[in-house]
């Protein structure tokens, strides 16, 4: 029996259960206000998707590929994004939540993260490198030995960065977000 294909299909979570779902390939497909909730999306290959209004939490992930995704509005919590196919691994996030998921040693170059809620994320031993983080609440987000080369946190808000254990060339801060970096120092900076 060969491997299920969909392509530039619409998959609307008001009309069609998100439990027929088939395990297969998905290319081109959207995916609006389907509840993914604690399903099983192992081994499931997504190419040039998007998510739009979508609750994901919970989700299992194991070895499935997200190659150039799009989460719009998603609900995303718990997912361990580790545990996918690091192959092509390509995605964005915009105006979700992404509170205490993993992407530890996960490599995430030029990811964008746009207005996203990150509280608890780790983010150990991940390449985030040239990654844009714009308007991000980063509550208690862990930052460990984290590649950070040119990432921009100009407008990202409540991160705690230690420069000492994490690789931060070229990376952008803005001047209030400096105290996020000095942290760990616990000295008291205050403006004039």
């Amino acid at each position: 029996m060969g491997k299920n294909y969909f392509e530039e299909e619409q998959f609307d979570g008001k009309k069609i259960p998100v439990n027929t779902l088939e395990k297969g390939s998905y290319e081109l497909c959207s995916f609006l206000n389907c509840d993914f909730s604690n399903r099983d999306l192992s081994h499931f290959e997504f190419t040039d998707c998007v998510f739009e209004g979508c609750n994901l939490s919970m989700v299992k992930v194991i070895n499935t590929s997200f190659n150039d995704i799009r989460f719009k509005d998603c609900k995303m919590l718990g997912i361990n994004f580790e545990h996918c196919n690091a192959f092509l691994l390509r995605v964005g996030f915009d105006h979700c939540t992404l509170n205490f998921s993993s992407f530890y040693k996960t490599a995430l170059k030029k990811t964008n993260f746009n207005t996203c809620i990150l509280q608890e994320v780790d983010f150990t031993e991940t390449d985030l490198t040239g990654s844009v983080f714009d308007n991000c609440d980063l509550t208690g987000a862990k930052f460990e030995n984290t590649l950070l080369e040119k990432a921009d946190f100009r407008t990202a808000y409540r991160y705690s960065i230690n420069p000492e254990i994490n690789r931060v060339k070229k990376a952008r801060f803005s001047l209030p977000g400096i105290i996020g970096l000095l942290e760990k120092y616990d000295i008291d900076i205050q403006a004039q």
